[in-house]
């Protein structure tokens, strides 16, 4: 099995960070889906807040997740009520980046078919763990696809599938891999994205980092988790 190597996104791999964006969302309006001039924008603004992993055997990326910083009092169904995805990424350019922001604003979480099974989206998800860690944010928010709904809506309410899922009943490729990563339901996003067949419907999770500490206060000791390290900045080795 070839080696994954998860590192900040690079601009010479945006074409192909692109192509990956309908083979994970196919059903996702094209609006909503990012083209490599947005991976350009992403960059641009917020270099360590994008990550991607590379097949070293074949050199080609199988998987992307992209965020911006932003600002919140607190992550709840109230607050959120009218929260639309194009919005929050700023018609896909994440220009509503903020340097002083107190979350990581996780946009999505993109995975090779092919490559799914493989604890990539874990490795991805611990990326962005760690970055929440070095910038001493209060965490990550999300709104998530539940793409397994799109099966059940005809049974049941979203509000009942996204409780199925919680409880272990019902696997949900998305946010089965979110829990099992550390986020927590906050609320229930209704016409959140442009996806018709879930009808919109999107979950409003959160992930708190447990090491933060308020400004103003001291520090603890600082531990380097081993198996969990930063993921490299340095150029991927070349292909041949």
């Amino acid at each position: 099995m070839s080696e994954i190597l998860i590192l900040n996104t690079q601009t010479e791999y945006v074409e192909q960070c692109a192509a990956l964006q309908p083979l994970c969302y196919p059903t996702l309006a094209k609006e909503e889906q990012f083209t490599a001039e947005h991976f350009l924008s992403h960059i641009r603004l917020f270099p360590e807040g994008q990550f991607m992993a590379i097949d070293r055997e074949t050199g080609h990326v199988v998987g992307t997740t992209a965020g911006f910083l932003t600002y919140y009092d607190q992550i709840d169904q109230e607050h959120f009520q009218h929260h639309k995805f194009i919005d929050a990424i700023a018609g896909g350019w994440l220009t509503n980046h903020n340097p002083h922001g107190n979350y990581y604003y996780g946009v999505d979480m993109c995975v090779h078919p092919d490559y799914r099974g493989r604890g990539i989206a874990r490795r991805l998800h611990d990326a962005r763990k760690a970055l929440c860690k070095r910038l001493n944010l209060k965490g990550q928010v999300i709104g998530g696809m539940i793409p397994g709904f799109a099966n059940y809506k005809h049974v049941m309410t979203a509000h009942e599938y996204v409780r199925c899922v919680q409880a272990g009943l019902i696997y949900d490729s998305t946010l089965t891999t979110q829990l099992r990563n550390g986020f927590v339901l906050r609320g229930m996003l209704q016409n959140y994205l442009n996806d018709p067949p879930t009808d919109g419907w999107s979950t409003l999770l959160e992930w708190r980092n447990p090491d933060y500490v308020e400004p103003g206060q001291p520090a603890p000791p600082v531990s380097q988790d081993a198996s969990h390290p930063p993921p490299a900045t340095a150029r991927p080795p070349s292909v041949s």
